[in-house]
Parts: structure tokens; sequence; C-alpha cells
């Protein structure tokens, strides 16, 4: 039970996907923040460690037979997955959901001036994803590639423009945090995605594509920050 607590919260999701439900619950920021352990967690949200560990065994003891082990993938399967998977979701869904947004505030912004604010923030989060998806495909992704053939090859490996593979994936996890903590303010603005009594549909539509589109990022996130990227950094070493 004692090493259970001292294990990452990002550990527990890399190894089986089915404990972010849990975290999810707990209001647990598990990509991001995926660094913690069980314990700092509990101290920080007053949780009893007994409680959650319980709840993370039950979901790990219940049947899943669509289970994707994405920790057993190859790192340059997996990143053609986030990005043919994880980035065009967010390039297709973007444009909606800003339509959407414009027309909310058009027709409600009067008696809900939280919409502006909401809409200023999911802006900002799709122009800086998208700067963000370009950055990774075409400088990162290739480069674990690269590795990824090299070793395949026994090939020798260039030494890229950008010095050591540590330095994009810190200034991608950092710019991860940043749309972490948007969408926690966006969160909090639509009271967790949930219409006003006078929303019509679209407003419910637009807070569930909001919601949807937080769920896929918390995903997109852990996938890179839990998994990806810290192999990626183990590949690397290999070569030195």
């Amino acid at each position: 039970m004692e090493s259970l607590q001292n294990k990452t919260i990002g550990a527990f999701v890399a190894e089986d996907y089915r404990t972010a439900a849990v975290f999810s619950k707990y209001k647990i920021d598990f990509c991001c923040k995926g660094g913690r352990t069980i314990t700092e967690v509990c101290v920080k949200q007053e949780i009893e460690p007994k409680v959650l560990l319980k709840k993370i065994q039950e979901a790990l003891s219940a049947e899943d037979t669509n289970k994707i082990d994405f920790n057993s993938w190859p790192l340059d399967l997996l990143a053609d997955y986030i990005e043919k998977t994880h980035h065009r979701y967010v390039e297709d869904k973007s444009i909606i959901i800003m339509q959407f947004l414009n027309k909310l505030c058009s027709v409600h912004g009067g008696n809900h001036p939280e919409l502006f604010r909401i809409n200023e923030l999911f802006t900002e989060c799709a122009s800086e994803l998208a700067q963000h998806m370009k950055k990774e495909e075409l400088m990162l992704f290739p480069f674990i590639k690269k590795m990824v053939k090299s070793k395949e090859t026994e090939a020798d490996l260039m030494q890229p423009p950008f010095g050591t593979v540590s330095n994009p994936i810190a200034m991608m996890m950092q710019e991860h945090d940043t749309e972490g903590e948007r969408f926690r303010e966006i969160a909090s603005l639509t009271n967790d995605y949930t219409a006003p009594s006078d929303g019509c549909t679209t407003y419910k539509v637009t807070f569930a594509m909001l919601k949807e589109f937080e769920e896929n990022l918390h995903t997109h996130i852990h996938l890179e920050n839990n998994i990806l990227f810290p192999k990626a950094m183990v590949l690397e070493k290999e070569f030195s």
C-alpha cells in the first residue's frame, strides 16, 4: 500500500487508462500534473489515500475488452496515432466550437457575460494549440521517428538542431500546462459545462462539445507527457 501511495498518477494512467476515470471523478489532473504521487494529491485535495486507491483497484479489476495498451506501442506508431487522432480532432472541432461560441455571445451575451471570456479563452487555446501541434509535427515527432529507425537499423543518429530531445519536450510540456490552466478556467466559468436554465439547444451542444474537447485534450496530453516523452528521452540516452 505504501509503495502505491508513492506511485505517480501518470504512471497509473500510463499502465491502465481506466484509472483516468477515477482521477477525473475526483478532479485530479492526470495529464499536465501527472508527475504527482497519490500521497501528494490526497494531501492537496484532502482525500483519504485508502479510499482513492480502493477506487483505482476497482477500476483495474473491472473487465475492459476495449482497453488499448498504448504503453506497449512503438514510439513511432504512438506519435503517428497522436497526430492522426488527436491533432486532427483539435483541427476539426476548434472551428466548429468557435463558430458556436460566437453565436452564443451574440444571442446570450447580454444575460451571460461570462460567455465572452469563455470565447476568448477557447480562441486563445485553438490558436496556441495549432502552433503547438505544428512544432510537434515538424520538429519533435520526426526526430522521435528517426531515433526509432536508427535503433532498428543500428545506424548513427544525427544530432538535431535543438540539441537534445528534452529541450523541445520541456517546451511542449510547458505549453500543455498552459492549456490545462486555460481549460480549468473554462470549466469553472461554464459550471462544469452545465448550460443555464435559459440556455437554448445550441448552448447545450456547445458546452457538451467543450467538455468533449477537454476530455480529448486530457487523453492527448497524457499520451505525450506520461508515455511518449519519457520514453523518447530514455531512447535518446541509448545513443550517447
